[in-house]
């Protein structure tokens, strides 16, 4: 299947699935930043932060103490930790919805156009399937034109990955958070890379898309910025290489000022929000550059990567794989890319990501994963064997996703060997109830698991 159709495939596929309810404190913030701007032309999200904590007092009372009655000690303004860049992203679909808003008011029918209701939150969900599987479709492109897999096994490596990591959870479940967006600019950011790697020397008008695309990725999460270093470093080896400083410093500078120029309104974004042109200095204070946490984040076993996910574990030996007997340079600057990401969750405070599903601060590292386990799938003789390995990851993912949604588990981190036993006996037989709850009243299904 070429990768423009399983794209569609799956965002037909994984449509009916998606949540349009925001519950969560990053949801909100995504959020307001986008109904803010539509609505209020300002920066100011006192009201926004009071519509959601108003409907769930209880639920979201430690977000009200923390977004709306603390407040920035410069501007006196709700506090926002969250970027712009899932807004800027989301912003045809919603304004999309509200026309349809304000077409079916002059017809009779009785929806608020207050950018809140059900057809502005649908509109934001579906906005980030679509960007999710446009980004998984740019993934099986590059695995195909770039690294010579066949259709076949790079269809499969996307399947996996994006149904068999926390990735689906976050392109369906909770699309309100800014992980589908993320994934999308991270490989277009890569995809485009390696096309212009090959393109030798590479068109200046290249280089930048790239630095625009880069800074797209930190409007989006900043610590998707740093992927940005995978083309630098790239342009760096080849300057010393060759001995050519000049042209290649040339394409530098411009890879970091049209990088400079997208990041730009976020800049100004903190500049309103804070005072300062970085981000609220309650961020800054939970980094310790340091990174005490890097083998944690990957290994430790309530929530390491490697234990929600043991498909990217896969994935990782496959890079290692790869860089060693390939000797293929792109895997190796793709691996270096993805342990800037371990190295900056690393030095989170929050490193844990306790109460999310997954590790999903990883979900932008798609991109990265999928091509170190096209060649794994590709090792493996027969079709069969590889269907087998998906259908595995996918199972394993999905059945977490119902214990985590049940609550047949501690949502706090992974409670072994509770929750392996729970995969094979407590799902399966509340598999199919869930997914019709799901699918046709999921009020009754929050209902019922509280």
């Amino acid at each position: 299947m070429s990768p423009r159709r399983l794209g569609l495939a799956l965002f037909l596929l994984l449509l009916p699935f998606v949540g349009a309810r925001l519950r969560g404190a990053d949801e909100i913030e995504y959020f307001a930043y986008l109904r803010s701007l539509s609505f209020d032309h300002d920066l100011d999200f006192t009201n926004e932060y009071t519509y959601f904590s108003e409907r769930d007092p209880q639920g979201l009372l430690a977000f009200r103490q923390t977004f709306l009655e603390r407040r920035e000690d410069r501007t006196g303004r709700p506090i926002n930790f969250a970027p712009l860049g899932t807004a800027v992203l989301w912003s045809p679909f919603y304004g999309s919805a509200h026309l349809g808003v304000l077409a079916a008011r002059a017809s009779g029918a009785q929806v608020a156009a207050d950018g809140y209701s059900a057809p502005y939150l649908w509109a934001i969900g579906t906005a980030s399937l679509f960007w999710g599987c446009l980004g998984l479709a740019l993934v099986q492109r590059a695995l195909v034109s770039e690294f010579g897999i066949d259709k076949l096994t790079s269809g499969l490596t996307v399947v996996a990955i994006g149904l068999g990591t926390p990735a689906l959870y976050y392109l369906t479940v909770a699309p309100g958070f800014s992980h589908a967006c993320s994934l999308f600019v991270v490989a277009g950011l890569l995809s485009l890379w390696l096309h212009v790697r090959r393109d030798e020397p590479g068109r200046l008008l290249h280089w930048a898309a790239l630095g625009f695309l880069g800074g797209l990725c930190a409007l989006v999460r900043e610590q998707d910025g740093f992927f940005l270093a995978v083309p630098a470093f790239d342009l760096a080896l080849r300057a010393v290489r060759r001995r050519r400083l000049a042209p290649e410093f040339g394409r530098g500078v411009l890879l970091v000022a049209l990088a400079a120029l997208a990041f730009a309104p976020q800049l100004l974004a903190y500049r309103a929000l804070n005072g300062s042109f970085g981000p609220s200095p309650l961020v800054q204070r939970k980094m310790n550059w340091a990174s005490p946490h890097f083998f944690e984040v990957l290994f430790d076993p309530a929530h390491g990567l490697f234990f929600w996910s043991p498909l990217l574990l896969l994935a990782s030996l496959g890079l290692v794989w790869s860089c060693w007997r390939r000797k293929d340079e792109r895997t190796a600057l793709l691996a270096l890319g993805l342990l800037l990401q371990v190295f900056l969750n690393g030095a989170v405070e929050s490193w844990s990501l306790a109460g999310a599903f997954g590790s999903r601060r990883f979900v932008g590292a798609t991109f990265v994963f999928a091509c170190g386990l096209a060649p794994v799938l590709g090792a493996f003789r027969g079709v069969r064997a590889r269907v087998l390995l998906a259908v595995l990851a996918v199972w394993w993912n999905v059945s977490l996703m119902v214990q985590f949604g049940l609550k047949l588990m501690d949502r706090q981190g992974l409670d072994w060997p509770r929750v392996a036993q729970n995969q094979f006996q407590a799902v399966p037989a509340r598999l199919a109830r869930t997914a019709w709850l799901y699918l046709t009243d999921r009020e009754r299904l929050v209902q019922e698991t509280r």
